[in-house]
């Protein structure tokens, strides 16, 4: 249901009990939390809004790696040990409300907070999971079934309550990014989705349920029973 906050807990009566000190910080569209190669000090909760990670390689290409919405830790890796530089940028798509914990105060609530480290923990955990499912997706579905995947991602299919249909702020070159094929490409999916029925335009992108079936199923309605689907990385 658009607009329903999807925060899983309300960090404040734990922040409240462990005496933590701690910052409310708001960020425009386009504001980043933190720059790859910056100083990892701190990690932020995603109170409200959708935010991206991106990172740049030494030869200056720019790939956007996952998207975060509501209920999203930023940063965790600083707890990691021995991650004393960020290793992407996080960058606010929408305005966003988050909660920022420095290292030290966060270590506190784990120790202290079990329920909040429980929280955490199912977190990373489904982190850990996602980046599982996106290397298989990008090792063996091709680069049209990768793209139905992300943009039900972005609309929070499978997350509590009703998917936002209307997916953040993206252009074809980040969705291009996201699923390791060319903006060309994308464009073509998009007009195919568009005209299925899939997805729908007005100047944002609308996710449909009937894109699940691009997902749930091997083939799409022009692929032939018998045709095998080869995975491309163009």
């Amino acid at each position: 249901m658009p607009g329903t906050k999807r925060t899983l807990f309300d960090p404040a009566r734990f922040l409240e009990a462990a005496g933590v000190t701690h910052k409310m910080v708001q960020l425009k569209a386009g504001h980043i939390f933190f720059a790859q190669g910056g100083m990892a000090d701190s990690i932020f909760f995603l109170d409200s809004g959708r935010a991206k990670l991106t990172v740049v390689s030494k030869k200056g290409k720019e790939a956007t790696v996952t998207m975060l919405g509501a209920g999203d830790f930023i940063g965790e890796e600083m707890l990691a040990g021995g991650t004393e530089l960020h290793d992407a940028t996080a960058t606010a798509i929408t305005p966003c409300k988050a909660l920022k914990l420095s290292r030290k105060d966060m270590l506190l609530l784990l120790h202290e907070q079990h329920e909040f480290s429980d929280i955490f923990l199912r977190f990373v955990l489904l982190r850990g999971v996602r980046t599982r499912e996106d290397l298989i997706d990008q090792l063996f579905n091709n680069s049209e079934k990768r793209l139905a995947r992300t943009l039900l991602i972005m609309a929070e299919f499978g997350k509590p309550g009703e998917p936002e249909s209307m997916i953040p702020p993206v252009t074809q070159e980040e969705l291009a990014d996201m699923i390791g094929t060319t903006r060309s490409r994308v464009s073509k999916f998009m007009n195919k989705f568009r005209k299925l029925g899939y997805v729908s335009y007005n100047g944002r992108i609308h996710v449909h349920k009937a894109l699940l079936n691009v997902v749930l199923h091997d083939r799409l309605p022009d692929q032939t029973a018998r045709g095998p689907v080869v995975a491309d990385h163009e």
